[in-house]
């Protein structure tokens, strides 16, 4: 029998949407009788696009603008104040998606969003009770309180980390509920071996295969600090990834520099530029941290108040882990660049030690989730006897 399993995702920083499509692209082949659908959820509350009319802009289209312009110093007082709007509203929000799961009947509702995950557990049990609700952390750790992880609520988490793990014992869920996976939810693309040797595909890029090379990328858009650290690492064999940011990528590019250095924008190709480099510099997002990490790169990153509050434990869990080298901005990147190439191979050992597997090990959390659930169902179901 056919299961409609909706993934709960927006757009806001593209992380979620990404973590979204790496799972459904997984559920395709490991669960092909289940009716995968993805969800945006702003699509959901505001169908009508009533937020864009009045302000000219999409919620989402908002923040990440902020993010392209590396305004995240703000987003800590704009998420209480969004938590806050999400609370006001949070009966408006139910009454919506009470309408939504009728309409729609899911079988099994897996959140990949933070912040309204109490809206859409409450308008789910209370409009189709036994229906399992999931909250897959995309990030490494909760950013308590009414983040990630909320308490008091009847539902399945799956953790990447032992410190999210933590987070959902401490709010009161029990083991039987925390679910364990290897990482985050990377694309099956970052697992696929590469069909042309790296050596082969250095030199064909203009690069010496016996010297190392780094890879910048600084989200979708690019940074302008990728200008300020090409400039420390011209004696370094560099890659630049600057996203939709044309005059990046032209400026850069124009850049005279010792050491031979590729300059690509918008790439849907990242797990074949990170398979010919040697270590990453970048944000400290999970997602970008985590494609490194599969593709056996350390990673430099940095770790300050402009870190966006929900970020700022990933630098704890690099250095924790010894991944890599978090710096308090990227003034030093050259001395840091070249102490971790000084020290690569250990670097790269404890790289190689994560193995992270998530993305098919959540497919069979999410149906022993859904077996479980279904036997709960028929259980409580009441007896019935014929008397002769």
């Amino acid at each position: 029998m056919t299961k409609n399993i909706d993934l709960i995702y927006f757009n806001a920083g593209g992380g979620h949407r990404a973590s979204a499509r790496a799972l459904e692209a997984v559920l395709k082949n490991t669960h092909p009788h289940w009716n995968v659908r993805l969800v945006n959820l702003f699509e959901v509350l505001d169908s009508r696009q009533v937020y864009k009319r009045v302000t000219g802009v999409a919620p989402e289209e908002f923040y990440n603008k902020q993010l392209a312009k590396g305004w995240t110093m703000a987003m800590t007082p704009e998420l209480r104040i969004l938590q806050a709007f999400i609370r006001l509203t949070h009966q408006v929000m139910v009454k919506r998606l009470q309408e939504h799961w009728i309409e729609t009947e899911p079988d099994m509702v897996v959140s990949l969003v933070p912040n309204f995950n109490r809206a859409m557990y409450e308008s789910l049990v209370s409009s189709l009770p036994g229906v399992p609700y999931v909250t897959i952390l995309t990030d490494l750790a909760d950013n308590a309180p009414h983040f990630w992880i909320e308490p008091n609520q009847q539902q399945h988490f799956i953790c990447g980390t032992d410190k999210a793990q933590e987070q959902a014992r401490a709010a009161g869920h029990p083991d039987s509920h925390i679910h364990t996976s290897s990482g985050m939810l990377l694309h099956p693309d970052f697992y696929k071996k590469p069909e042309i040797d790296r050596r082969e595909q250095l030199i064909a890029n203009g690069f010496d295969p016996d010297k190392p090379v780094g890879l910048v990328m600084f989200g979708g858009h690019g940074s302008k600090t990728m200008v300020k650290i090409a400039k420390q690492l011209s004696d370094v064999q560099m890659i630049y990834i600057c996203g939709h940011n044309a005059a990046l990528a032209k400026k850069i590019g124009k850049m005279q520099t010792r050491a031979h250095k590729l300059v690509e924008g918008f790439t849907t190709q990242m797990p074949v530029f990170m398979e010919m480099a040697d270590f990453f510099i970048g944000k400290p997002g999970p997602g970008s941290i985590s494609e490194a990490i599969r593709k056996d790169m350390p990673v430099i990153i940095v770790s300050n108040k402009w870190t966006m509050i929900q970020e700022r434990y990933n630098g704890d869990w690099v250095t924790e882990n010894g991944l890599g080298i978090v710096l308090p901005s990227f003034a030093k990147v050259n001395q840091a660049v070249h102490h971790l190439l000084d020290n690569l191979d250990s670097y790269r050992e404890r790289v190689k030690a994560q193995d992270n597997q998530a993305v098919f090990e959540v497919p069979n959390i999410l149906e022993g989730i859904l077996t479980q659930s279904e036997i709960t169902e028929q259980s409580a179901l009441p007896s019935t006897s014929i008397a002769n």
